[in-house]
């Protein structure tokens, strides 16, 4: 069976966030794999903490620090500062994510998420592709 499901996120503010529920809220009640799969090249997904908001904050800083906005560097900056840098975070941390669920839920660790990671610093409206591949 192949389940397949295209959904709209909410506005989203730059930053990490978590978008667990909108994603589980799609899910058939099967066993197999899921894929999500973000439709933009400044914006990423990724699975990590979900109990404490500080380590979505500290993801922020992280990759803000890692790639600086005033790079004189960067050549495309068309969209402005945060063009290029968001392309190469959402490069970073990539487009997908994957995970196993059992009767529509997800088999995870206890303290696993997925987050989207908003790079842009204005919000933007994103488009998730949903996978599932079970019984």
């Amino acid at each position: 069976m192949v389940f397949q499901k295209s959904i709209q996120l909410p506005l989203f503010s730059r930053g990490f966030h978590l978008i667990t529920d909108h994603v589980l809220s799609e899910l058939p009640k099967v066993s197999g794999i899921v894929q999500v799969f973000i439709q933009h090249t400044s914006a990423s997904l990724t699975i990590n903490e979900n109990a404490d908001p500080t380590v979505r904050m500290d993801f922020e800083t992280f990759f803000n620090n890692l790639v600086l906005e005033d790079n004189p560097s960067f050549l495309h900056t068309y969209e402005g500062p945060d063009d290029m840098t968001s392309h190469i975070k959402s490069s970073l941390l990539g487009s997908s994510v994957s995970f196993p669920i059992k009767n529509g839920a997800p088999n995870w660790g206890i303290w696993q998420g997925v987050y989207l990671c908003e790079h842009r610093n204005t919000p933007r409206r994103r488009n998730l592709f949903i996978t599932v591949i079970g019984e």
